[in-house]
Protein backbone atom coordinates (compact mmCIF):
# COMPACT_ATOMS: atom_id res chain seq x y z
CA UNK A 1 0.00 0.00 0.00
CA UNK A 2 1.10 4.02 -0.91
CA UNK A 3 2.42 5.73 2.23
CA UNK A 4 3.12 9.27 2.89
CA UNK A 5 5.98 9.83 4.59
CA UNK A 6 6.53 12.73 6.87
CA UNK A 7 10.14 13.61 8.28
CA UNK A 8 11.81 16.28 10.86
CA UNK A 9 15.24 16.39 10.81
CA UNK A 10 16.55 19.13 13.48
CA UNK A 11 19.28 21.32 12.66
CA UNK A 12 20.13 19.89 9.23
CA UNK A 13 21.00 22.91 7.02
CA UNK A 14 19.90 23.59 2.96
CA UNK A 15 23.75 23.10 2.60
CA UNK A 16 24.05 19.93 4.51
CA UNK A 17 20.82 18.67 2.52
CA UNK A 18 22.48 20.04 -1.16
CA UNK A 19 25.71 17.63 0.00
CA UNK A 20 23.29 14.67 0.36
CA UNK A 21 21.43 14.82 -2.39
CA UNK A 22 25.01 15.26 -4.24
CA UNK A 23 26.40 11.86 -2.24
CA UNK A 24 23.62 9.61 -2.51
CA UNK A 25 22.13 11.15 -5.71
CA UNK A 26 18.74 10.00 -5.78
CA UNK A 27 17.30 12.33 -8.27
CA UNK A 28 19.95 10.65 -10.82
CA UNK A 29 19.29 7.28 -9.56
CA UNK A 30 15.81 7.39 -7.84
CA UNK A 31 15.16 4.82 -5.44
CA UNK A 32 12.82 1.69 -6.01
CA UNK A 33 9.49 2.84 -4.83
CA UNK A 34 9.73 6.55 -4.61
CA UNK A 35 6.90 8.82 -6.18
CA UNK A 36 7.62 11.83 -5.23
CA UNK A 37 9.90 13.74 -2.74
CA UNK A 38 9.22 17.90 -1.65
CA UNK A 39 11.74 19.02 0.73
CA UNK A 40 11.41 22.56 2.58
CA UNK A 41 13.19 24.39 5.65
CA UNK A 42 11.53 25.88 8.49
CA UNK A 43 12.82 26.88 12.15
CA UNK A 44 16.31 25.56 11.47
CA UNK A 45 14.82 22.02 10.88
CA UNK A 46 14.80 20.12 7.70
CA UNK A 47 11.00 18.99 6.89
CA UNK A 48 10.17 15.74 4.13
CA UNK A 49 7.06 14.58 2.46
CA UNK A 50 7.09 12.11 0.53
CA UNK A 51 4.78 9.64 -1.41
CA UNK A 52 6.70 5.91 -1.71
CA UNK A 53 4.89 3.00 -3.26
CA UNK A 54 4.95 1.33 -0.05
CA UNK A 55 6.84 2.05 3.67
CA UNK A 56 9.18 -0.88 3.70
CA UNK A 57 10.89 1.07 -0.27
CA UNK A 58 11.69 3.96 2.19
CA UNK A 59 13.10 2.19 5.05
CA UNK A 60 15.19 0.06 2.30
CA UNK A 61 16.33 3.34 0.84
CA UNK A 62 17.28 5.13 4.16
CA UNK A 63 19.15 1.84 5.46
CA UNK A 64 21.02 1.48 2.44
CA UNK A 65 21.76 4.60 0.53
CA UNK A 66 20.93 7.39 3.68
CA UNK A 67 21.98 6.12 6.33
CA UNK A 68 25.66 5.15 5.20
CA UNK A 69 26.19 9.05 3.44
CA UNK A 70 25.18 10.49 6.98
CA UNK A 71 28.58 10.75 8.86
CA UNK A 72 30.24 11.65 5.11
CA UNK A 73 27.55 14.72 5.36
CA UNK A 74 27.48 15.56 8.99
CA UNK A 75 24.22 15.61 9.76
CA UNK A 76 23.00 15.78 13.54
CA UNK A 77 20.82 13.39 15.50
CA UNK A 78 18.88 11.12 13.93
CA UNK A 79 14.84 12.09 11.93
CA UNK A 80 11.64 12.06 12.97
CA UNK A 81 9.90 9.89 10.61
CA UNK A 82 6.08 9.02 10.57
CA UNK A 83 4.41 6.96 7.60
CA UNK A 84 0.51 7.23 6.81
CA UNK A 85 -1.40 5.06 4.07
CA UNK A 86 -2.10 7.40 0.86
CA UNK A 87 -5.68 7.44 0.58
CA UNK A 88 -5.99 9.38 -2.65
CA UNK A 89 -3.34 10.59 -4.76
CA UNK A 90 -4.00 13.17 -7.30
CA UNK A 91 -1.06 15.09 -9.43
CA UNK A 92 -1.89 18.58 -11.63
CA UNK A 93 -1.59 17.87 -14.92
CA UNK A 94 1.34 19.32 -16.75
CA UNK A 95 3.43 18.53 -13.19
CA UNK A 96 6.83 17.49 -13.82
CA UNK A 97 10.20 18.37 -12.85
CA UNK A 98 12.42 19.83 -10.83
CA UNK A 99 11.03 22.79 -8.67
Amino acid sequence: MAAVLSLRWAGVTPEQYDAMKAEVRWEEQVPDGLVLHVAWFEAGDLHVTDVWNAEADFRRFFAERLAPAVPKVGLPGEPEVRFAPVHRRFVAPGTTGFA
